[in-house]
């Protein structure tokens, strides 16, 4: 007989075995369940984690999915493939789900910057029946669907999204409200009409009141601070104060403000773009200290321009520069503090956020387009003046673009050609990249002015020119037509957004410019030398059309012999070297030892510094005009500096200003 332990353990061991054997077989209740897609909460995962759920989904969640990896597509900037998910969304959803489709609806059009779309499709929302999470994306799209314009709308978005928000998202509401409010103009702040259940609204108009008040003492305004969270304590910036007031900035920008208490200064110190970031910084410390400025007199009998060897010589034009020498009348000088930061020593929004800590009411700069494309994908609350354009401008309310690009001038080019009468001209640019760009940004100016027919024509290096000007064939002038559509509308080649249809035959007449009375020319002085006489041999007097030319062909150097040469062809200049101050031109020009390109980056560092002290004004697309050593500069709607550039003409052998 068995003792008696050895049985209960034998039990207990088979117990032990039938229990484990219903755990691996499992139950029907038991089962572990696949995951529900929550359509209505936050959608943390990565879009592909959802396009794999939707594949493996064979029921009612497969939708659900879908409209999580849409969102995640948005959020990730895959606005074709978000826009291809949606549109294969089933026709019958479940009325959550067909709440969520709305609201990404509104948000993929705001992706898109189509505002009126993004309003169309927020009005068939019940707000009331959305939660918490799909409140907050309700007000950010409405708050994108204002592209940064100040208005009351827009803080009544601000604060109805504010109280979904935590954490760092609830102090960028906060912050962003701030700058909304602070961005108004004058008027625009005192005709608000607040509502009687608008307590909050009220509270943030008498904080920006408080602010303006007591702006000019950092105590004094410490003080009436904290006696504005003492009439408004639940006021959710009584809790946490917008981070310039918290910090105790005294002086940021507001309507009509400058540089406030201090500017960040972005520029690549080390790397190749040093020298262009070298030059920069010297005309704005040059314009900040009052040692260079631009000043124009009444009209007089000659102005300047450099010579073969890069001194002044006398032309006849229209005005005269006072003369204010850098060392003769300088303007006032600024006691604002200046802070330089090296965007080759760490990330861009690293920089930022030390900027901010250090005090900076203004950031100017980056230089690098890509640094200000990273910069544009972030959300900040401190002014930036960008020294580049991103490809796609997006309004923002805190961020201006002024760029000195072959695209700026064809921009102009386009403005001064269409002024003159011209009705069809032709872009005789390089083949290449930047013959593309030079393309789309004339033509896109072009098209904006009523403009219709444009055409274009590319050639090849030096070598080749030479070799067909030995030939003496000459060049004739034989275009293509320039489109710009939507690559979708009409088959082709397209090449940095502008769309050149297929199979359109060249524009030929017998006298080798057919219809063209303007040509625009890009091209370097060597390669000008060429083309211009092989014009002139294919054309005559009579029928050879007004020629042009970017500031790219021309430069120290250029001898009699060359202008002689050139005779009737029109340029665009900065005003700087086009003789509007000759004193200072010679003295930059003699210290950069004759580099013009140089020149014109130590033009755009005094411009920097003059539209720094403007920029709420520009913000504000008040209108407003600065004469500029890189041209007259005014602020588009999404705040992209323009630039109008003068425009000299050779004339027997001299320079003189087009009227």
């Amino acid at each position: 007989m068995l003792p008696n332990h050895f049985i209960r353990s034998q039990t207990g061991r088979i117990a032990s075995v039938l229990f484990a054997a219903l755990l691996l077989a499992g139950c029907p209740g038991q089962a572990p369940q696949p995951p529900t897609p929550d359509v209505q909460g936050q959608a943390g995962a990565s879009s592909y984690y959802y396009l794999q759920q939707m594949e493996q989904s064979r029921d009612n969640n497969k939708a659900g999915w879908q409209l999580l990896a849409i969102r995640a597509l948005v959020q990730e900037g895959k606005l074709p493939q978000a826009t291809e998910q949606f549109n294969a969304l089933p026709a019958q959803l479940a009325q959550p789900q067909q709440r969520e489709q709305q609201l990404l609806k509104a948000e993929i059009a705001a992706a898109n910057n189509d505002s009126n779309g993004t309003a169309s499709a927020l009005q068939g929302l019940d707000v009331s029946a959305l939660s918490a999470d799909q409140q907050a994306r309700y007000y950010q799209a409405q708050i994108n669907a204002h592209q940064g314009q100040p208005s009351a709308d827009l803080l009544r978005a601000y604060i109805a999204q504010e109280p979904q928000l935590k954490g760092d998202e609830h102090q960028k509401n906060i912050d962003q409200t701030w700058v909304a409010l602070t961005q108004m103009s004058a008027q625009a702040a005192s005709t608000v009409l607040i509502n009687a259940n608008e307590n909050v609204l009220a509270g943030w108009m008498d904080l920006l009141t408080t602010y303006q008040n007591n702006r000019e003492s950092s105590d004094q305004l410490k003080a009436a601070l904290s006696d504005w969270q003492t009439r408004y304590p639940r006021h959710p910036a009584a809790q946490t104060l917008p981070t310039p007031l918290a910090s105790g900035q005294t002086a940021l920008p507001v309507a009509g403000g400058g540089v406030g208490s201090g500017v960040a200064l972005l520029l690549p110190l080390n790397g190749q773009a040093q020298v262009f970031a070298n030059a920069i910084q010297l005309g704005f410390n040059a314009a900040k200290s009052g040692q260079a400025s631009m000043a124009y007199s009444a009209p007089a009998d000659t102005a300047s321009a450099a010579t073969d060897n890069g001194a002044v010589t006398s032309i006849s034009a229209p005005y005269t520069a006072a003369s204010v020498a850098p060392t003769a009348t300088p303007a006032a000088a600024s006691s604002v503090p200046v802070k330089v930061y090296d965007t080759t020593s760490q990330p861009i929004a690293n920089l930022v956020a030390q900027a901010q800590k250090d005090g900076a009411s203004l950031i100017v700069g980056p230089l690098l387009k890509n640094d200000v494309e990273q910069l544009t994908s972030q959300q900040t609350t401190v002014n930036i003046l960008a020294l580049n354009q991103p490809e796609h401008v997006q309004n923002t309310p805190n961020m201006c673009f002024f760029a000195l690009s072959p695209e700026d001038e064809a921009r102009d080019a386009a403005q001064f050609i269409h002024r003159q009468g011209k009705q069809q001209p032709l872009l005789l640019v390089p083949r290449g990249a930047l013959g593309d760009r030079v393309i789309n940004a004339f033509a896109q100016a072009w098209q904006s002015q009523g403009g219709n027919s444009l055409l274009q024509q590319r050639f090849g290096n030096t070598a080749e020119l030479k070799q067909a000007i030995n030939s003496g064939a000459g060049l004739s002038l034989n275009g293509q037509p320039v489109n710009v559509m939507s690559s979708a509308a009409q088959p082709g080649t397209t090449i940095g957004g502008l769309t050149i249809p297929a199979q359109i035959e060249p524009t030929v007449s017998t006298s080798g410019s057919g219809n063209v009375d303007a040509v625009y020319i890009l091209a370097t002085p060597d390669e000008l030398a060429l083309i211009k006489p092989m014009i002139d041999m294919r054309t005559t007097s009579q029928s050879r059309p007004a020629l042009y030319a970017s500031s790219r062909s021309f430069q120290a150097g250029l001898g009699p012999d060359f202008r002689l040469e050139m005779e009737g062809l029109q340029f665009s200049e900065i005003p700087l070297l086009a003789g509007s101050n000759p004193a200072l031109m010679q003295q930059v020009s003699s210290q950069f030892k004759n580099d013009y390109s140089l020149v014109r980056l130590y033009a755009m560092g005094m411009d920097a510094w003059a539209l720094a002290n403007h920029f709420a004004d520009l913000r504000q697309s008040s209108g407003q005009q600065i004469t500029g050593a890189t041209g007259t500069l005014t602020a588009s709607a999404d705040c992209v500096i323009n630039r109008q550039l003068t425009w000299l003409q050779y004339r027997q052998g001299q320079l003189v200003p087009v009227p």
